[in-house]
Parts: structure tokens; C-alpha cells; sequence
């Protein structure tokens, strides 16, 4: 799975998955090929967290 570049997009794209897909980051982060770490911090400079209890990007 390949995730867009442009980051709103991006982050559309992250939240929707987590929500319809996967139970957790490490899950997406595994089938899309990117490090955790790198996915964390293309959406912190948006001001964007990954939330464990919501599943999602906030």
C-alpha cells in the first residue's frame, strides 16, 4: 500500500484506514512499508498526534 505524499491528504488517508481497517499504527505501518517513527513525524508537522485510545491522528 502506498501512502500520498501531499500531507492533508495523508492524513485523510491514515485516519480513514485506522478507522475502517486496522486496530493499531503498527498494523498500517507494517503493510504500507513505512516505519512508525517516519509516518509520526510527517503528520506532528501538520500538529497532528497519533491517539492509542481513538485510533486515530488528532
Amino acid at each position: 500500500m502506498s501512502l500520498p505524499n501531499d500531507p492533508a491528504i495523508l492524513l485523510s488517508v491514515v485516519n480513514t484506514r485506522l478507522r475502517d481497517r486496522f486496530d493499531g499504527l503498527d498494523a498500517l505501518c507494517e503493510e504500507a512499508g513505512i516505519a512508525q517513527d517516519e509516518l509520526c513525524a510527517r503528520l506532528e508537522r501538520l500538529g497532528y498526534r497519533y491517539d492509542r485510545q481513538s485510533n486515530q491522528f488528532r
